[in-house]
């Protein structure tokens, strides 16, 4: 491999914000934010949505509509 060409391959963390799960796996992405877990610091990437909160993977259903778009959808093309 070329020197100084490829991206820092490491360990993050990646949390669910609106569950309280985390996953530790490897990544190249960019982050400034932090996390200590099991008495390690880790990069800390945020997210919506993830395994812990997907209605396939809980098997409940949720709407996360946080602009208003289904309410106009079915006021659009809803049962006349």
């Amino acid at each position: 491999m070329k020197k100084g060409i490829h991206p820092e391959y490491r360990d993050v963390v990646f949390k669910d914000v609106s569950c309280d799960f985390e996953i530790i796996t490897k990544s190249t992405i960019k982050t400034t934010d932090k996390i200590t877990v099991n008495g390690k610091e880790y990069p800390l990437f945020k997210v919506d949505i993830s395994s812990g909160s997907h209605p396939f993977y809980t098997g409940t259903q949720r709407v996360m509509d946080t602009e208003g778009r289904v309410d106009r959808f079915k006021k659009k093309y809803g049962k006349k």
